[in-house]
């Protein structure tokens, strides 16, 4: 019984891991659908005139520009693997942004295009698992963790992998200070 108790034990721990390796982006569009409403919080209204939401558009700068010459980049920054890290939705990912999609694909470049910014999954995690209503109702009321779907929970480590001392333009992070200025109210409360 004991080692039948262990067996389902480790089933389960190993199908919510291959749950969450299977989290796809979506794109921050997707999130719109639900996170829009003023009377939920109007989140993506709020996200959309941050600059999180512009955030590639700056590498397309001369300043961006003057910065990838410095650093020695060989290409665009728009196009460097160095700052698309931090600058686009689930870079390196094989759901996540790409410099090349099959122009003949139209849902590959609407979600390619929608993947161009620090989006809501740069923060929340690839939202494929929980971006229903059904899922996110069952966050909301406990019946289930947003982990084991993907939904990250927002903490200093989430934003420290981008605004950090290695960026080259980096400025001392406050975490508390700057959480407030992307704050955005969670549905529901």
């Amino acid at each position: 019984m004991k080692k039948m108790l262990v067996l389902l034990l480790t089933l389960s721990v190993a199908l919510v891991y291959a749950q969450e390796s299977k989290a796809e982006y979506t794109g921050s569009k997707k999130c719109k659908i639900c996170h829009n409403k003023a009377e939920d919080g109007a989140q993506y209204s709020i996200w959309e005139a941050s600059p999180h939401a512009k955030s590639l558009e700056t590498l397309k700068t001369d300043a961006a520009k003057a910065i990838a010459k410095k650093k020695g980049l060989k290409t665009a920054p728009e196009q460097s693997p160095e700052c698309l890290s931090c600058h686009v939705t689930g870079w390196g990912s094989e759901s996540g942004y790409k410099l090349n999609v099959d122009p003949l694909d139209s849902k590959a470049v609407r979600t390619n295009e929608d993947l161009s910014a620090v989006g809501c999954e740069s923060c929340h995690g690839a939202g494929s698992l929980y971006k229903s209503k059904k899922t996110m109702i069952a966050i909301t009321d406990g019946s289930i963790k947003g982990e084991t779907v993907g939904l990250t929970t927002i903490t200093a480590k989430t934003c420290t992998v981008c605004h950090n001392p290695e960026s080259p333009t980096y400025k001392p992070f406050d975490y508390a200070v700057r959480v407030k200025e992307v704050a955005h109210p969670a549905p529901g409360k």
